[in-house]
């Protein structure tokens, strides 16, 4: 949940947004029946298989999956993070959004914003100053129109040009150390932290200045300069030239990510966009998933050398577990020697985007990569393959992804899938369990948990109907945290809609899993729903039981005093569910 936003806010927007105005206004609706129809806005297609339910405040496309609330929407049609969303919709529903939870919470970030901004402010003047700070960026290809655009300024070569510009007060000064702008030393002296470079802001999604990069004129070290960890600036989540690509119209085919500030910029000069980087660190699955956010297709593009070979692995890596499905992720080595603003301006455009359309997919890329670090012609070669890759077949989900990366890798070394199965060498399968019906009683328990939790998402105001489950919180299977979460909200809330619900899970990890469910037909009418969800809890609560109770008796008398007691109450409530008298 969002802490600078109370959830009964949301909760409220939620119930008041029109979900059908909210779409209607960006993509043509038609009527059908209950719910209305349009061509998907997220990928082409001529058959309108793009739904949206105004009673349960959702839309769900049939042909790409795409579905979530007015909220979701939102930040998937005009490429907004939560928050911005937030205030878009709230703007709609004409309420004012509460900025924080408390007044201790809204000073210091407030006031960190507004000294970046003022720093921000004081760099791009000094800048305009400065001809030597020009004539570098000119001598690099970058034009006055594209500096303006990326807010690229000047730190003089000072010790105290902020300090004293921002540095007013006491107050001030200490803000500007929490900013990232100001360091105090051992001795107590207090310096700017960026001095004689070129400076280009790091801005949210709103425009908002989180820190800078700055880049060294001359041949002094470090070369690059980053703003430190602050209470409003994350290097694991920010990207340079994020907020610039949010700018285009539309959803774009792909983005390009790349290591350098200046590589945003010459870039984008020269008309290859949307392109972002990373803030030299290593790419993380945040920057992964905001990248997704943006464009179906991410496309990362490195130095051919050796840091920038193990830059695009540790993409890779961290990119694994997020693969397959209608997220795809490439990668571009470059020419040795070059980096993208060099080859650039060498070559141009053309040449620049037909190396973008002929980079490696994933799966490629991790075949390539690891064939250059064994010999494939000799057997020792083609294990010391399989037992590079079997760690990142590891990471990646079941499906027809991995498959596919095990046809080719099967490919390249001239083998069978079968074969390469042996190769990978596979862990003998685990021990069946002692009772040969726990398997299929668990598997029974798991379509139950899955059917429940449709149930519920599909009919919240049939879930806040039936009431607390007695034993549900003890069942040991996947799912059942989140089903006792979900009857906890419905009954807390018995007006909720399945947006709202929705809503109220977007925050956690294992709540995004109701999205999907309530992208799936509906398993029974409105009039059953309390019912069979009661019916199914029931039946959960059972199998537990029984299983719970089969595993405690075949231990025999090694059983402990609490371990009895559990077994007396186990045999109770299993008679008082089936309607006999305890014995």
């Amino acid at each position: 949940m969002s802490q600078r936003i109370p959830q009964s806010f949301i909760d409220d927007l939620i119930a008041r947004a029109d979900i059908v105005e909210i779409v209607g206004n960006r993509v043509s609706l038609t009527k059908a029946g209950r719910e209305y129809k349009a061509v998907c806005p997220f990928h082409a297609e001529k058959t309108p298989s793009f739904t949206v339910s105004p009673t349960k405040g959702f839309y769900h496309c049939f042909g790409c999956g795409a579905h979530g609330t007015a909220l979701g929407f939102l930040m998937q049609y005009d490429n907004l993070e939560f928050l911005d969303a937030v205030e878009a919709l709230a703007d709609i529903c004409s309420v004012a959004v509460p900025k924080t939870t408390t007044s201790e919470e809204r000073a210091p970030t407030h006031n960190l914003f507004d000294l970046l901004g003022q720093a921000d402010a004081l760099y791009r003047q000094t800048l305009r100053d400065s001809q030597t700070a020009i004539d570098y960026l000119k001598a690099r290809g970058i034009d006055g129109q594209t500096a303006a655009r990326f807010g690229m300024g000047y730190a003089p070569d000072a010790w105290d040009t902020v300090l004293k510009a921002l540095g007013t007060s006491p107050a001030h000064i200490e803000h500007l150390r929490d900013a990232g702008l100001v360091i105090k030393n051992e001795q107590g002296r207090q310096y700017d932290r960026f001095r004689d470079r070129i400076m280009f802001p790091i801005r949210d999604p709103r425009g908002r200045v989180l820190g800078f990069g700055g880049r060294v004129l001359g041949s002094g070290e470090p070369k690059y300069l980053n703003s430190p960890e602050t209470p409003v600036f994350h290097k694991g989540q920010a990207l340079y030239g994020l907020y610039e690509a949010r700018q285009g119209q539309g959803r774009p085919e792909r983005i390009l990510v790349v290591e350098g500030y200046l590589d945003v910029a010459s870039l984008a000069q020269h008309g290859i966009e949307p392109v972002v980087a990373t803030l030299g660190t290593a790419t993380t699955a945040e920057h992964i998933r905001r990248l997704t956010r943006l464009a179906d297709r991410v496309v990362f593009c490195f130095d051919g050398d050796r840091a920038g070979r193990a830059a695009a692995w540790r993409a890779l890596e961290t990119a694994l577990p997020m693969a397959g499905g209608k997220i795809e992720i490439h990668f571009l080595l470059l020419p040795e020697g070059h980096d993208p603003d060099s080859l650039v301006r060498e070559k141009g455009k053309a040449h620049f985007e037909s190396l973008i359309a002929a980079a490696l997919p994933l799966s490629n890329f991790v075949i390539e990569e690891l064939a250059q670090r064994v010999d494939l012609g000799s057997a020792d070669g083609q294990s010391r393959l399989a037992a590079l890759v079997e760690p990142l077949l590891a990471q990646l989900p079941d499906g027809v992804y991995r498959d596919r990366l095990l046809e080719q890798l099967a490919e390249r070394l001239g083998t069978s899938t079968e074969r390469l199965g042996t190769l990978l060498d596979a862990p003998p399968p685990a021990p069946a369990p002692r009772a040969s019906a726990q398997t299929p009683t668990r598997t029974l328990r798991s379509t139950l948990v899955r059917k429940a939790l449709t149930l519920a998402v599909h009919h919240p105001e049939a879930a806040a109907q039936i009431g607390p489950i007695d034993g549900l919180e003890r069942v040991d299977q996947p799912g059942i945290t989140l089903l006792c979460q979900v009857l906890e909200v419905t009954a807390a809330e018995p007006k909720i809609n399945t947006a709202g619900l929705l809503e109220r899970f977007r925050h956690d990890a294992e709540g995004r899993y109701l999205g999907q469910l309530a992208a799936a037909a509906p398993l029974d009418d409105e009039a059953a729903a309390a019912e069979v969800l009661r019916d199914c809890a029931e039946r959960i609560v059972a199998a537990f039981r029984r299983e719970r109770l089969s595993a405690l008796l075949t231990r025999g008398s090694s059983l402990s005093d609490a371990e009895k007691t559990e077994i007396r109450e186990l045999q109770a409530a299993s008679s008082r569910q089936s309607g006999f008298p305890e014995a």
